[in-house]
């Protein structure tokens, strides 16, 4: 059983007026100070932002139970010093970000500009385990088309500095504005993979290996594949929907390669628009295809993804939840359309960050 790990970044926000608060390091060490040696939470670019990690887990129920948990002690560590956290991927309010103090961050701010402090956005890592680099580029060959589909479920970001945007996921769109950012060609080897990122580096326009911010690679420290397509989510039932898709997408492209079955060539180009039209409609409108490429009801679609992933959902015991889910998350809707209702019943936005935080929690 492939094992799986969940990584969220969480927005720190005022209790009562919902603006961000830039108090990662207070909270970071208030989490020290309760527990000594724990290594869940980390700062991440801006002071606004507050990061944690799961274990690898190889059941789901214990990976929700587990995001339940870490969700929890979020709250707790930023209520004891006067903040709440809330699992939206981007502001709905105005902000200013505050880059966090760090070698790292200050070379992207100086290098990409007002592209760096643009990048105030929360969003949701899926780790997924392989055997070998050679699986794991096999995977990240076959499970391209299918990524956008996860953007559509996670979508959780409508609103950007006030506004809504139209998008259901505007923090993909920000997150594109790194030069190293988006869907990939076919790799076809290990040798090709790491090629490409080294040539990458060596154009002096990205910082590292790290900053290969593919939709999906190669991790740098795990013998995992990590899916870096989703938002945050509001509900932390998502997120285990989607690790559980991710897994039975890893799974699935894993026996297509073992059986010799190539990878669609879809171009960079047709998968850059389906990415960009999972952003725009989420799951209310139509999503590409992603055999085809071509437009579909988003019901369709992630039906389509729960056939193509059957077998392996099957074999882990995932079939029936995944089923349920997604039907579940299609009556209901994701983020994006849960933060549209509360602002047209409250007309706030600051009323709409107040019950995100609620439902951050459960």
């Amino acid at each position: 059983m492939r094992t799986v790990g969940v990584e969220e970044e969480l927005l720190l926000v005022d209790p009562d007026s919902g603006d961000p608060k830039a108090l990662a390091a207070a909270v970071l060490a208030r989490a020290a100070h309760d527990d000594p040696g724990q290594d869940v939470f980390e700062k991440e670019l801006f002071g606004q932002m507050l990061e944690f990690a799961t274990h690898p887990q190889s059941d789901m129920a214990a990976l929700g139970d587990e995001i339940v948990r870490c969700r929890k002690e979020a709250a707790r560590h930023a209520g004891e010093i006067g903040c709440a956290v809330a699992a939206l991927a981007t502001s709905p309010l105005p902000v200013s970000p505050s880059l966090t103090v760090n070698e790292r961050y200050q070379w992207l701010a100086e290098r990409y500009g007002v592209g760096t402090r643009e990048q105030l956005v929360c969003g949701c890592h899926v780790h997924v385990s392989v055997e070998s680099d050679e699986e794991g580029v096999a995977v990240l060959d076959r499970i391209r088309p299918w990524l956008p589909v996860l953007t559509a479920i996670s979508a959780n970001s409508p609103f950007w500095q006030g506004r809504d945007t139209g998008y259901a996921s505007y923090r993909s769109r920000v997150w594109e504005r790194w030069p190293s950012a988006g869907p990939t060609e076919l790799f076809g080897s290990p040798e090709r993979y790491h090629r490409r990122v080294a040539d990458m580096v060596a154009t002096g326009a990205i910082l590292d290996e790290g900053m290969a911010y593919f939709d999906a690679r190669l991790s740098a420290h795990y013998p995992t594949v990590e899916i870096r397509v989703s938002d945050v989510c509001l509900c932390a039932e998502t997120p285990v929907l989607i690790a559980t898709l991710t897994r039975a997408l890893v799974e699935t492209a894993a026996r297509e390669w073992r059986n010799g079955v190539p990878p669609l060539d879809h171009s960079v180009s047709l998968l850059r628009l389906a990415a960009w039209q999972a952003a725009r409609s989420g799951l209310e409108g139509e999503l590409l295809d992603p055999v085809t490429l071509r437009p579909l009801p988003a019901a369709d679609v992630l039906r389509a993804l729960l056939k193509h992933t059957a077998d392996a959902l099957t074999d882990s015991g995932d079939a029936v939840g995944a089923e349920q889910a997604v039907e579940k998350l299609l009556r209901t809707g994701n983020g994006a359309r849960e933060q549209r209702r509360l602002l047209e019943r409250t007309d706030s936005l600051r009323d709409v960050v107040s019950a995100c935080v609620r439902h951050t929690q459960g």
